[in-house]
């Protein structure tokens, strides 16, 4: 059913489940796993927007990617468990354009993405990144709650 799986992880407890799910479904389905970290750029890293006032945003990038390389680590290590390689993509942007972005451009099959399961003023207020996906998507997305 499926050829190609993009997993989409911040790293976060809340994206392990998904991890969980996308590892399975590529095992069932014989499909190439994709896993994508995309450091957020959308606010800036000035004096003025970054909490780290004292990081230079090269450094704050820096940050960033070393904990979307240990983010995909983690997938690669439990999904070569299963046999299964996986491509990995770590970009820079705003975190829903890029995903359905690289979903569109290699052309997957399924999105596999956590989600806090906030809802009411929080979501409204932050919105949400899975949201973001489901909305814009051409893609099917499966969204895993913890």
């Amino acid at each position: 059913m499926y050829k190609k799986i993009l997993v989409a992880t911040d790293g976060s407890d809340y994206t392990k489940k998904a991890t969980n799910h996308a590892i399975e479904l590529a095992k069932l389905s014989g499909a190439e796993l994709h896993a994508i970290y995309v450091i957020d750029t959308r606010y800036g890293c000035g004096p003025e927007s970054c909490i780290l006032t004292d990081t230079s945003s090269e450094r704050l990038k820096s940050i960033l990617g070393c904990q979307g390389d240990t983010a995909i680590k983690y997938i690669e290590k439990l999904a070569n468990k299963e046999g299964i390689h996986t491509e990995r993509w770590i970009v820079e942007g705003n975190p829903a354009e890029e995903i359905v972005r690289l979903a569109e451009e290699l052309s997957v099959d399924l999105i596999v993405m956590g989600t806090l399961g906030s809802s009411g003023i929080p979501r409204f207020l932050l919105g949400s990144v899975a949201d973001k996906v489901i909305r814009t998507s051409r893609i099917p997305v499966l969204t895993v709650r913890k």
